[in-house]
């Protein structure tokens, strides 16, 4: 069931356009992430749904609830929205204790001193931080301070959890182990989560659908998976996981990689309505490698370039033609030597128009 809900909802900055009619619903506890470069407009996004923002145009509703309306002259305040949220800096104040953030957004709702207390007791107990409510957020690790925004954001009960690159500023290891700790959060409390980030692992792991955005023009919406296999264009291809994009010229009834002058494979077969240029779309996971005297006319054939061990994985670089591919395979598949020339077979190619 929809419950935050965008209807042709514009942003501009003078001349230029940062969200261009963006029409979404997200549903009550989930979690939808907005992924794109820096300048994409999902920062933007997530301003004008917390109110820090106005719009150009549209309209923004939660439940059946309208927050912002230019065109109805309609502007519902921040602190009145009741949104939990979390930045990419902590925003947490050194001069209060733990307990004392959690429960600054309470005292300002002058709230009576029993239910501050209970809330702030409750959002330290599920972000693990009761043993700390007394001390600075100074003397806190990162992930500490990052529980202490989740735990404050928390603790007014949101039915909407903002989320603006909250874990960019930790360590590899707390990032993952904070991915974890928020969804589990979002189980306990049901509300929904808006999450922008840049990072595609997070947006994978932590979303129930996915946006991706480009100049302020929504790509693609939908799951996680689809999003990485079923990706709509060479954009969303690009930019979710690692990609090759091989450039193509057709002659004749044969098409060549470019600098290249061994056509295609029978088995990569260019569709019929792509011009005379286009790009070869692959993933660097799902190449395979096979002798190239074994090849049966079934693989591209390329020259290893570079060869870098990854721990599980190894990394190779492929020269084929004018162009390079990257093929990762588990570092107990045999693979070929810097110098050698292999057989490429691509499991899963994708085809698109135009060339880098």
């Amino acid at each position: 069931m929809s419950y935050v809900r965008f209807v042709n909802v514009t942003k501009r900055f003078g001349s230029v356009t940062a969200v261009d009619g963006l029409n979404l619903e997200i549903s009550k506890g989930e979690c939808f992430s907005m992924l794109g470069p820096s300048g994409c407009g999902k920062t933007t996004t997530l301003r004008m749904v917390a109110g820090f923002e106005d719009l150009s145009e549209g309209e923004i509703y939660v439940g059946d609830r309208l927050i912002s309306s230019p065109e109805k002259n309609y502007y519902l305040p921040p602190e009145k929205r009741d949104f939990g949220m979390v930045f990419q800096a902590f925003a947490v104040w050194p001069h209060l204790s733990v307990y004392e953030n959690v429960a600054f957004p309470l005292r300002i709702r002058k709230l009576p001193a029993a239910e501050i207390e209970k809330r702030a007791a409750d959002a330290l107990r599920s972000t693990n931080l009761s043993n700390v409510a007394q001390e600075s957020p100074a003397a806190l690790s990162g992930g500490g301070k990052q529980r202490v925004a989740l735990a404050r954001a928390l603790a007014i009960n949101p039915d909407v959890m903002l989320l603006d690159e909250p874990l960019s500023s930790l360590d590899p290891h707390l990032r993952e182990e904070m991915r974890f700790e928020i969804k589990d959060l979002q189980r306990q409390y049901g509300f929904s989560i808006i999450y922008v980030t840049h990072d595609q692992a997070e947006a994978m792991a932590l979303s129930d659908r996915i946006l991706v955005m480009k100049l302020g023009v929504v790509q693609q919406i939908d799951t996680p998976f689809n999003v990485y296999n079923n990706p709509i264009n060479k954009f969303v291809f690009s930019f979710i996981g690692l990609s090759n994009f091989l450039n193509v010229l057709r002659s004749g009834d044969k098409a060549f990689p470019q600098g290249c002058d061994v056509p295609l494979p029978p088995n990569l077969i260019p569709p019929d309505t792509l011009a005379e240029t286009f790009s070869l779309a692959s993933r660097p996971s799902e190449i395979d490698f096979c002798a190239e005297s074994d090849n049966n006319g079934r693989s591209l054939r390329g020259i290893v370039r570079r060869k870098a061990f990854l721990g599980e994985i190894i990394d190779y670089q492929i020269k084929i033609g004018e162009g390079e591919v990257r093929v990762q395979k588990s570092r107990r598949t045999p693979g070929p030597e810097i110098g050698e020339t292999c057989g490429l077979i691509l499991r899963r190619p994708f085809w698109y128009a135009g060339t880098e």
